[in-house]
């Protein structure tokens, strides 16, 4: 058989039946089956639907029109959808091939306000995933009114769960010392820190800095999870720290075994390396990028200035470190004369 030279398409001849076959294999999903031969109909069909990202839970059984599965199609195959990043498609496709294989094929004019309150209430023992979901349910319904299959939006009214928590734990300066203290210049653990601490960016985006990302003192960064594009001035003590820890691989983090990290492996090697400084166990390395946002704030930069450095795709978030630093100013502003006057 000629050998079949397909994006992702690994194809070989089954011994058994002696019946070519054809599988999608892309990093980051699981293998689909491809019907048919190249060119045919099912084939051109079912490519396209792996390429789009759609899973065969959505796509392989036969779609009733108006069903649930069909506005869930329709959705997949958005620019809106297949303009967000890998891993943001990856979630949403989860969260809503879910639902398909439980209410697929039902008439998606006939979801209810209630019907989606009883979806929601199963989901709320884990507060941010419940309202991620409703979230991605809000912009599947407003899409199913653009399209005219619901007359109607029927999550209007639902609100999402107020979260109490304010999420990672923000590093308070002395834990930053505390970690500097135990981990000296020249070590890995350091070098960590400090590229989380001095470019204010995510732990998935760190772990891809190289030296080739650094040109004429300006880190060159391109975000996995927004796609945004970053410069951001290398701070003296980061440069100081990466000339005291030279590099011979394309990453400056790398395992063991010379390798780059993953994002969640990266994250639990530096847990190890936050328990052999005694740190608590609040700390992690996404509190570095709050605590980077924090200083900035403290340092009175602006929300817009915070964003541009950290690649926040809204204010809201960096929003709370200014109003918390501005709070702080203002309270040491007003006490100032108080105090001064009570020692006359």
């Amino acid at each position: 058989m000629a050998r079949i030279r397909i994006k992702y398409v690994h194809a070989f001849v089954d011994k058994r039946y002696g019946k070519p076959r054809f599988y999608f294999r892309r990093p980051g999903i699981k293998q689909i089956p491809l019907p048919g031969l190249p060119g045919s109909p099912e084939f051109n069909a079912a490519y396209e639907r792996a390429m789009a990202g759609v899973m065969p839970g959505v796509g392989s059984r036969r779609i009733r029109a108006g069903s649930f599965d069909a506005i869930v199609l329709a959705y997949f195959n958005l620019p809106a959808f297949l303009t967000l990043s890998p891993s943001t498609r990856r979630t949403y496709r989860a969260i809503l091939e879910r639902e398909t294989r439980e209410h697929g094929d039902k008439p998606v004019a006939l979801l209810t306000r209630q019907h989606i309150n009883a979806m929601f209430a199963r989901k709320v023992a884990t507060p941010a995933a419940a309202n991620h979901w409703l979230r991605l349910m809000k912009t599947l319904m407003r899409f199913a009114v653009q399209e005219g299959m619901r007359a109607d939006d029927p999550t209007i009214g639902i609100d999402y769960i107020e979260r109490k928590a304010a999420g990672f734990h923000t590093w308070t300066e002395d834990e930053i010392a505390a970690f500097e203290a135990h981990h000296p210049v020249g070590s890995k653990a350091r070098l960590a820190l400090a590229l989380l601490l001095y470019t204010a960016q995510r732990r998935s985006d760190v772990v891809k800095m190289g030296p080739q990302h650094i040109r004429n003192g300006v880190a060159h960064v391109r975000q996995q999870k927004t796609g945004a594009t970053l410069a951001i001035p290398v701070h003296p003590v980061l440069q100081a720290v990466l000339a005291a820890t030279p590099s011979e691989h394309l990453t400056f983090l790398t395992t063991a075994y010379g390798k780059p990290f993953t994002a969640a492996g990266f994250g639990g090697w530096f847990r190890d390396r936050c328990n052999e400084a005694g740190l608590p166990k609040a700390c992690a390395a996404h509190g570095l990028r709050k605590a980077a946002c924090r200083r900035l704030a403290e340092a009175g930069c602006s929300a817009n200035i915070i964003a541009a450095i950290s690649g926040h795709t809204t204010l809201r978030e960096v929003e709370r470190y200014t109003k918390a630093a501005d709070q702080a100013r203002m309270a040491h502003a007003g006490m100032a004369p108080i105090i001064a006057g009570s020692g006359s």
